[in-house]
């Protein structure tokens, strides 16, 4: 095991110790830990998604690339875009 000291914020110090309190964790270390492994879980997947972007984006420049593909409408492309934002729930009053 290597040690390593890190500071939380105030309110970041005072959720811990919320947590251990409601005895979800006996102790602090135990927060950090599980908040980590969920960062890790979340980071993979954000490679996973990157990647099947990336090959995505490569399968469309190929194909541009030999002529298979229709020309873009953006007035279409803004509508639908327009269409899809006014479906999204709002987040704090901000639009997602």
């Amino acid at each position: 095991e290597q040690s390593m000291e890190i500071k939380l914020r105030a309110e970041q110090a005072a959720f811990v110790q919320e947590l251990v309190e409601a005895e979800l964790f006996l102790i602090p270390e135990q927060v950090i830990e599980t908040a980590l492994i969920l960062l890790e879980d979340q980071y993979e997947l954000y490679k996973v998604k990157r990647d099947k972007l990336r090959e995505l984006i490569a399968v469309g420049v190929e194909q541009a690339d030999r002529g298979e593909c229709a020309p873009l409408d953006m007035e279409t492309i803004l509508a639908k875009a327009r269409q899809r934002a006014q479906q999204m729930p709002e987040a704090n009053g901000c639009p997602r």
